[in-house]
């Protein structure tokens, strides 16, 4: 078995970008599962050209210990480096390459416990899950969630190893990713009234949304950073040339809800006023317009209540004496909210340096989650109870 920065050093050499199969790298990783007897279920998408895959070690009659991470990336297209993303290089103190931080590094400790996971007289079960396109708003791990989600013994919790920098984080916000379609009817621009203009809906609708989100930072959770709801217009497009009314326009958007805030009910309230005021003008001159809402992703906020037991025994193999709460999106809300398992996002790295050109993580970072990772292996062994802790 290679070392762990080996095995990471591979992870790195696949370019698992999210419109890119992983199905070499989970061959690589069933390679890895087969060398100690273990077999791995996969759950592909419906192309076969990705999937999440979930591995178990020790007893199934008792709540383990799940380990998460996704195997993509998202694009280096368009940003300057200074070395080659997919060839991990190390330089003082810093393991570089694309997914390094975000989730790599990670992913190859938990795989570097494979050999001691086989062999290991575990009293309670220790499950390693890898998912595919969660760059892309938690998409593809659905599958594995509807899977755990109907086990008739669930893991007693997920630890997700998103780059939090080893602190513990029991509450992220959550994301919904929209597409607004609107079609209007075309004519030539000295005519207004034989045509319906898709963009002057698009700007109906974008001065709903400022509103909307002014409205939002009324509502606070001080734990975040921003405390409210967020939103934002990432794209718009439509019209063909200034001379014609536009007869098409859409926007993509997103929102990052607090827990606290229903998603279904923010989307609820646009959705109602493009039906009931930005729609009837449009029909006005061109009855067959139509204003058409698409969930591009969406995926849960991930709230502390009911991972106190996850925290506990966090806190405990960490010595940390706080959690924390952050504002960016993990598959964490999903284990939660779907799958009823307890969740707990701590990893190695920052995520300031996700994302970026020459993304990095420290080995001590590394370091520190090894010894993490290996404490929780220790616990499963042992099997404590809470009252234990």
């Amino acid at each position: 078995m290679d070392t762990p920065l080996e095995i990471i050093k591979h992870l790195i050499s696949f370019p698992t970008i999210s419109h890119n199969s992983n199905m070499d790298l989970i061959a690589y990783v069933r390679g890895l599962l087969a060398e100690h007897g273990i077999t791995a279920q996969l759950f592909k998408n419906p192309e076969g050209t990705k999937a999440n895959l979930l591995a178990s070690f020790g007893p199934r009659d008792t709540p383990g210990l799940l380990i998460s991470g996704h195997t993509d990336v998202v694009p280096v297209l368009g940003q300057t480096w200074s070395r080659d993303p997919f060839e991990a290089t190390i330089h003082e103190g810093r393991l570089f390459g694309r997914g390094a931080c975000d989730m790599k590094g990670f992913i190859g400790l938990a795989l570097a416990l494979i050999p001691r996971l086989a062999k290991a007289d575990l009293k309670m079960p220790v499950h390693l899950a890898l998912s595919y396109d969660e760059e892309v708003g938690c998409a593809g791990v659905r599958s594995l969630v509807d899977h755990l989600a109907h086990l008739p013994v669930k893991p007693r919790f997920a630890l997700v190893g998103e780059p939090t920098s080893m602190k513990i984080v029991t509450a992220h916000k959550g994301i919904c990713v929209q597409r607004i379609t609107i079609t209007g009817k075309a004519a030539h621009s000295s005519l207004p009234d034989e045509g319906a203009n898709a963009l002057f809906a698009a700007g109906d609708l974008l001065g709903f949304l400022s509103k909307m989100a002014t409205d939002l930072r009324e509502i606070r959770d001080e734990r975040f950073e921003p405390a409210f709801t967020s939103i934002n217009i990432g794209q718009i497009s439509g019209g063909n040339a200034v001379n014609i009314i536009a007869d098409h326009a859409v926007i993509d958007w997103e929102f990052r809800p607090i827990p606290e805030a229903d998603p279904d009910a923010l989307l609820a309230k646009i959705k109602d006023y493009a039906q009931s005021v930005v729609l009837p003008k449009l029909r006005a001159t061109a009855p067959q317009c139509d204003i058409r809402f698409e969930t591009i992703a969406q995926a849960p906020a991930l709230d502390a209540a009911g991972s106190e037991d996850a925290e506990a025994v966090m806190r405990k193999l960490t010595g940390a004496n706080e959690s924390h709460a952050v504002s960016f999106t993990t598959e964490a809300g999903l284990f939660q909210k779907i799958s009823g398992i307890p969740a707990i996002v701590c990893g190695p790295g920052s995520i300031e340096q996700a994302h970026k050109p020459d993304e990095y993580v420290s080995l001590d970072q590394l370091g520190r989650a090894q010894r993490l990772l290996s404490a929780l292996v220790d616990w499963a062994e042992r099997g404590q109870a809470e009252s234990a802790l």
